[in-house]
């Protein structure tokens, strides 16, 4: 199966089903009165975390999702049928984000589920507005339609510990001998072309999660080699270690160019605990391998832990897990770091639903609210009866007060949001 942790889809929850306008008419039963039952709900999107997925693949072919459709309502005010609500499964650690980059779900727990959209609202049937001034209402409302929008989703995996490094610097031998990964290995660059994700057992009572990164060469956070696509992998782990092949020409070098393209990819990952560990030190002498370390410490961070293995032959390996165990401890201990006070902003909530502005565009004047129109995208602008009703609204919050005090006159358009279709003549 193809790894596919980045995907671009089109969704849209359910429209609300149309109310119903009816009246009684049964033999022997005179004037029975309305009886147009509500339209159904639409269904919500919502996304749920499964530790059973592990990739986006199905979203490569399935551009677009939406949820089922509520059902208008029925005479003898029967209520329409609720769409149902969509759910979709995405891997542990998924981000879903809107096109102008918000996030709208982070998915960071297995079975946690997060609902994206919501579907529009049943219109009212006629009975609905039945009143002691009202009492055959001819009109019935329209069902709302469901949240639209291209959402982006984004795997970004969840482990304790990334494995960062050159290709070929041991990382999938290291994850195949301390976990339960089986990932692919040969001697040519590129072996790993996708993330693999292994658990290491430390001891009874604890194991590290570990994800192998795809390896990176210099120029990877401009898009060469294939480490850059997978960078945002490590963003949540809580340690970074790098393996550096003892072999190699300039082991301080080799380093220098793993971490500059996490500095170049994003700065925080440079601020992440960091072990650094020298691979296939089997039939080194300890001169060559204190040599490498020595200098290896010239470019390190101060403190940073350096620790020669082999995954070949288990030297090393249970230090270098205790080590990874203890920072991991340490960084899952540590609280965030409070702003100063004066840093602090404090947003006010205040109940804007009801605002609404007023422009002129040309010959149109245009309102634009939240309440104003949904309630313009409920009404049904070629009934009287519903249009009246929609005007005496606008006469509440004041629209129509507005209107006249802009001089508007009789004939004018009046153009309700940014759809042309909820147009009506002052």
């Amino acid at each position: 199966m193809n790894f596919v942790d980045n995907v671009e889809i089109s969704a849209k929850a359910g429209r609300g089903g149309d109310g119903k306008m009816s009246f009684r008419r049964e033999i022997f039963v005179a004037k029975g009165g309305p009886d147009g039952g509500d339209g159904g709900h639409g269904g919500d999107i919502i996304f749920r975390a499964s530790r059973n997925q592990d990739t986006l693949t199905t979203f490569r072919y399935q551009k677009e999702i939406r949820a089922e459709d509520g059902q208008p309502g029925d005479r003898r005010r029967k209520h329409g049928k609720t769409g149902q609500d969509l759910i979709v499964d995405v891997p542990v650690g998924t981000v879903v984000s809107d096109e102008s980059d918000q996030v709208l779900a982070d998915l960071t727990k297995d079975g946690q589920v997060e609902t994206v959209l919501r579907g529009g609202n049943g219109g009212f049937g006629n009975a609905h507005f039945v009143s002691s001034t009202r009492q055959a209402p001819n009109f019935a409302e329209k069902g709302e339609p469901g949240e639209a929008k291209t959402l982006k989703l984004e795997i970004k995996m969840i482990a304790d510990v990334a494995l960062v490094g050159l290709p070929n610097a041991g990382k999938s031998t290291f994850l195949a001998r301390v976990s339960n990964a089986s990932p692919e290995i040969a001697n040519y660059p590129f072996t790993t072309l996708t993330p693999n994700l292994g658990v290491a057992d430390i001891d009874k009572s604890s194991s590290l999660l570990i994800a192998d990164i795809p390896g990176l060469i210099s120029g990877a956070a401009e898009g060469k080699g294939l480490g850059h696509d997978f960078l945002r992998h490590i963003e949540r782990t809580k340690v970074v270690l790098h393996l550096i092949d003892a072999y190699s020409d300039d082991v301080a070098k080799s380093y220098q160019t793993v971490r500059d393209e996490l500095i170049a990819y994003s700065p925080k990952l440079a601020k992440k605990t960091e072990v650094i560990s020298l691979t296939k030190i089997e039939g080194l002498d300890s001169e060559i391998i204190d040599d490498e370390i020595a200098s290896l410490k010239k470019v390190a961070k101060k403190g940073t832990r350096i620790e020669p293995i082999s995954s070949a032959s288990g030297q090393g390996i249970n230090d270098l897990l205790y080590t990874l165990k203890d920072l991991v401890s340490k960084a899952n201990a540590k609280k965030p770091a409070r702003k100063p006070e004066e840093e602090l902003v404090v947003l006010k909530i205040t109940d804007t639903k009801d605002a609404w502005k007023l422009t002129k565009d040309k010959d149109v004047y245009i309102i634009r609210g939240d309440s104003i129109e949904r309630f313009a995208r409920r009404t049904d602008f070629n009934n009287e009866q519903g249009l009246n009703r929609l005007k005496d609204i606008m006469r509440r919050l004041g629209i129509m007060h507005e209107l006249r005090r802009k001089k508007v006159q009789a004939g004018d358009k009046v153009q309700i949001g940014v759809d042309p279709s909820n147009t009506f003549k002052y």
